[in-house]
C-alpha cells in the first residue's frame, strides 16, 4: 500500500515553522503561490511566537 503524501498546505506550514525556529527571515519563503506562501508565513509566524514565549529553544 502506498503512503499518501501530506497535502501541500500542511507541508508548507511545517516548512515555514522550521524556518522560523531556526531564525530564518520571512524573505526566504520558497513559494510563489499566494495560498501556499500564506500557509508558509503562518507557520513562520507561529514559530516566532513559540520562540518568544520560550516553548522552543534554538
Amino acid at each position: 500500500m502506498k503512503r499518501q503524501k501530506r497535502d501541500k498546505l500542511s507541508r508548507a506550514h511545517s516548512k515555514g515553522y522550521q524556518a522560523g525556529i531556526t531564525g530564518r527571515s520571512k524573505e526566504h519563503c520558497p513559494f510563489q503561490s499566494i495560498n501556499i506562501r500564506s500557509e508558509w508565513l503562518g507557520g513562520w509566524r507561529e514559530a516566532l511566537g513559540d520562540r518568544s514565549i520560550g516553548l522552543v529553544s534554538r
